[in-house]
């Protein structure tokens, strides 16, 4: 019902504030290489090697008996957090708590060995302690193997990033493939940002969540640069900011369609999927705000300032000629 009172077609100057949104992305970019330089992201144990361990009481135990339990184990850096919005522990009566420690003191192959004795450690104490406990999750990983999982991580961002730069390149021209690779970056670099003011886990999930928000921002700036390419073949003597604008405002109502309704999907994993999705879920909520921005504000602003010269797009269709159907 909402939509019929929309225009059908709007007309809003997006070009008209490049300049402040620029200004705006600087800041943001700025801000976000600044807050991981001096407060860091909160490394999961993929990252930095350790145990996870989710359990589930038979009956209603205090968070604190818990860490009063684990004290007695001399673990480094370890955290024991509630789970209170699970509705089965509401149900049920019981407490599901999360467990994390870091990789305990070893070297060499003995670092693995002494990662599943600290976990066993663990429960074996709560079990004592509270008797009957469910184990729904358990995660223990090696420094040795969370340093290769880093460095696989971030080079799969790289080689992501480089390969849209190539696909760009050859479906358009390197001007729009300089903007889209902009935003791109753009894009993770204010996701990682937003990860170290908020202090998210940061975790594989993560960088997966990172590689769908880079094909998920490709997707829509690919959309609208689908539609310049058009309007520019077709509207001649039109300026390329009239032109712009004019292909933003024609994709405007699918990128909005296609960006609410992945919000609703993802507010639902965020709110009711638990703790092992928080994270993910997050990234990608900020990631679909930030990448439709990008898209708009970024990559096809940038159009403006890399020299597109029309000649080399080709085509001869006139002013005149009948519009094809809207993306």
């Amino acid at each position: 019902m909402l939509l019929k009172y929309l225009p059908t077609e709007p007309k809003i100057g997006f070009m008209k504030l490049r300049f402040g949104a620029f200004a705006l992305s600087l800041v943001l970019i700025i801000a976000s290489i600044a807050m991981v330089a001096t407060r860091g992201l909160n490394f999961g144990i993929d990252f930095v090697g350790g145990v996870v361990i989710e359990i589930e009481t038979s009956t209603k135990v205090d968070i604190g008996e818990i860490r009063d339990a684990l004290s007695e184990l001399d673990l480094d850096g370890v955290e024991v957090t509630e789970i209170k919005d699970n509705l089965v522990a509401e149900e049920t009566g019981t407490t599901i708590a999360l467990i994390k420690t870091k990789a305990p003191d070893a070297e060499g192959e003995a670092v693995e060995a002494a990662v599943q004795a600290t976990a066993s450690g663990i429960l074996s104490a709560l079990k004592d302690k509270f008797g009957d406990i469910e184990e729904r999750r358990k995660e223990a990983v090696g420094p040795k193997v969370s340093g290769e999982l880093l460095q696989d991580g971030i080079m799969a961002l790289v080689v992501a990033l480089g390969l849209m730069l190539l696909y760009i390149w050859f479906r358009f021209q390197w001007q729009f493939s300089i903007g889209a690779v902009l935003a791109l970056i753009h894009d993770v670099i204010l996701t990682i940002g937003m990860f170290a003011v908020t202090q998210f886990e940061f975790n594989l999930s993560t960088i997966a969540a990172l590689l769908t928000i880079v094909g998920y921002s490709m997707n829509d700036t690919v959309v609208v640069y689908d539609r310049v390419r058009e309007e520019m073949r077709r509207y001649k003597k039109m300026s390329d900011t009239d032109v712009i604008d004019m292909s933003i405002n024609r994709t405007l109502s699918r990128t909005l369609l296609t960006s609410g309704t992945t919000l609703l999907a993802l507010f639902s994993i965020f709110l009711l999927g638990g703790e092992v999705l928080r994270g993910f879920s997050f990234a990608m909520i900020w990631g679909v705000f930030i990448g439709t921005y990008s898209s708009i504000f970024i990559a096809s602003a940038i159009l403006l300032h890399t020299g597109l010269r029309r000649g080399s797009i080709g085509g001869g269709e006139n002013e005149n000629a009948p519009h094809g159907a809207q993306v």
